[in-house]
């Protein structure tokens, strides 16, 4: 049985159709949303540009492959010698090597101390050279450096002497068995290459000393900066552009220290 007030009610009327708007929408319909700033519509085309490389370095695309291969090596060959050359020889004999093959590079230090006017770095780079290739035992030992001498070494090369009378850097390079450098950086290190033989004389002529002196010297600084590597790599989720900001600005404040000038060490060359 139906509830007496239920039956007596009149059935709902029909209402007026909806009013529509302009496009066919009904009136009181949700609107759809409007996309929001910078969201692609369904179906549109969107062109995403990549960032233009410094203008330090705009061989990036190589360069960073150039970095990618020679990480690989080192991960599964370089990096491995290295750690296994440290872990076998003595220290004292590390250091011996390290110190020999410095004391042979002092001729290339005081022919470009005399380029850049500076006769007397140069004359104390040849006294240094003198007392450790003699007291020093031909170099394995740097007495130079200690009283009453002190004659500490001092990094220069032909790349010091073409920063020094305003040679720019160039474009970055990032090259296996040199690493990272620069035009004029590269350009210096084939200065101080081909001057060595003739300042060291006979022994580096022979491919086989200087080729052999050239891989123990490359194994050794690989060894020396394992750990800035490791960090390097740990640290930085770019291990690419922080090796080369660190490279260019290094560079940068050895420049102006040889030129008595000093550069914004948090600035980044590009």
């Amino acid at each position: 049985m139906v509830p007496e007030a239920a039956a007596q009610q009149p059935a709902p009327q029909p209402g007026p159709p909806a009013a529509t708007i302009e496009g066919g929408q009904r009136a009181g319909a949700p609107e759809e949303a409007a996309p929001a700033d910078g969201v692609p519509l369904q179906g549109e085309i969107v062109v995403s540009a990549k960032p233009a490389p410094p203008r330090s370095d705009p061989m990036q695309g190589l360069n960073k492959a150039s970095f990618d291969v020679v990480q690989a090596a080192d991960r599964a060959v370089t990096g491995p010698v290295a750690r296994g050359y440290k872990q076998a020889v003595p220290a004292p004999v590390r250091s011996g090597l390290r110190n020999a093959l410095r004391n042979l590079g002092e001729p290339v230090v005081a022919v470009n101390y005399l380029l850049q006017l500076k006769p007397g770095k140069s004359l104390e780079t040849i006294g240094r050279l003198a007392v450790n290739s003699t007291l020093g035992v031909a170099g394995l030992l740097d007495v130079a450096k200690r009283r009453p001498f002190h004659l500490p070494h001092r990094a220069n090369g032909f790349a010091y002497t073409l920063g020094y009378y305003g040679v720019k850097p160039g474009s970055y390079l990032y090259l296996p068995l040199i690493g990272p450098t620069t035009v004029r950086d590269l350009a210096g290190r084939l200065g101080d290459v081909s001057l060595l033989p003739f300042a060291v004389g006979a022994p580096f002529r022979n491919p086989l000393v200087a080729g052999s002196a050239t891989a123990i010297r490359l194994v050794d600084e690989r060894a020396e900066a394992d750990d800035a590597i490791q960090q390097t790599r740990t640290e930085n989720a770019d291990p690419y552009a922080a090796t080369r900001s660190r490279y260019l600005k290094q560079r940068q404040a050895e420049i102006d220290s040889l030129r008595g000038t000093h550069s914004d060490p948090s600035s980044d060359p590009r």
